[in-house]
């Protein structure tokens, strides 16, 4: 096609690129707060380009929303099939390391919803009531729209977001957010602990009740089920920092969160987040499993 612009490309082909530049961030930040992962988002991001670029968009009055529900819609078919292979994964699952600093490869919106636990929490919400909370709550989709998607009715649609934000809103009580300056405080202490293999610093700063979660997908070294206590975890992390010694600790901000992304022999070997209660660690998750540090 031709145009009036000297590049070859019709006016609409123009509008249709520079909405995909403006909207696509909301593209992959929908993919990605459904699945968790930055590898199917960035594939369902693609998927929706493609589609975008063949449909006849003229009759479309807001092309964020018909490019949001086209990627929810697409997310919504691999949630429901990543149920399954879930059931399958070798050792805890974590979602997917998302560098979402000034750094970041993968621009995206940014609010708590991307953060790990976040992520945990609607990790155990089902599909429909995922799918309705993230487009309702954080998109701002109605309910008509979601409904369309979920082959409900626009009541059921409503009653499965509310479900949702009650499930989201009782977890979110035991896990109160530290500000950003605590976390940087917390975690440039318990850097230098690690580094120093200091246990009883590493003590000091874990919760009694600690729980240290990692990643390893069958594909790294990785605990199969969570170690608890802040004293087993601290000895645990002692350990493990002595026989795979980092050559650099970097704070990064993951998830829009501060994080520990641990550098070895020339390569990243885990990204580690951080749930802080009262100033001390209550929650330290590992990923350490290959497939999901290669985007980081």
């Amino acid at each position: 096609m031709s145009g009036g612009n000297g590049s070859g490309r019709s006016e609409e082909e123009d509008s249709l690129l520079a909405g995909w530049q403006e909207h696509r961030p909301a593209v992959f930040g929908v993919a990605y707060r459904l699945l968790g992962s930055v590898a199917d988002a960035e594939d369902v991001t693609q998927d929706v380009w493609l589609r975008a670029a063949k449909a006849d968009l003229r009759d479309v009055d807001d092309l964020r929303a018909w490019l949001v529900t086209v990627a929810a819609r697409r997310a919504y078919d691999i949630l429901k099939s990543a149920r399954v292979r879930r059931e399958t994964y070798v050792g805890p699952w974590l979602p997917e390391p998302l560098l979402t600093g000034p750094d970041a490869s993968q621009p995206v919106l940014v609010d708590e919803s991307v953060g790990s636990a976040m992520l945990l929490i609607m990790e155990e919400l089902s599909p429909p009531e995922r799918v309705s909370f993230v487009l309702h709550d954080v998109f701002g989709l109605g309910f008509g729209d979601i409904a369309e998607l979920l082959d409900v009715s626009a009541p059921a649609a409503r009653q499965l977001a509310s479900r949702a934000r009650r499930r989201v809103a009782k977890a979110k009580e035991s896990m109160p957010q530290a500000s950003k300056a605590e976390r940087e405080r917390v975690l440039t202490v318990f850097r230098a602990a690690y580094e120093a293999g200091d246990l009883a610093g590493l003590v000091r700063l874990l919760h009694p009740d600690a729980v240290y979660v990692t990643d390893g997908g069958g594909k790294a070294f990785a605990a199969r089920r969570p170690v608890c206590g802040g004293e087993r975890v601290a000895e645990v992390m002692v350990r493990v920092g002595r026989q795979w010694r980092p050559d650099r600790i970097d704070l990064a901000e993951v998830g829009g969160e501060l994080a520990l992304v641990f550098h070895r022999e020339g390569r990243v070997y885990s990204v580690d987040t951080v749930q802080i209660t009262g100033g001390l660690i209550s929650a330290y998750r590992r990923v350490i499993n290959p497939d999901k540090l290669a985007r980081v």
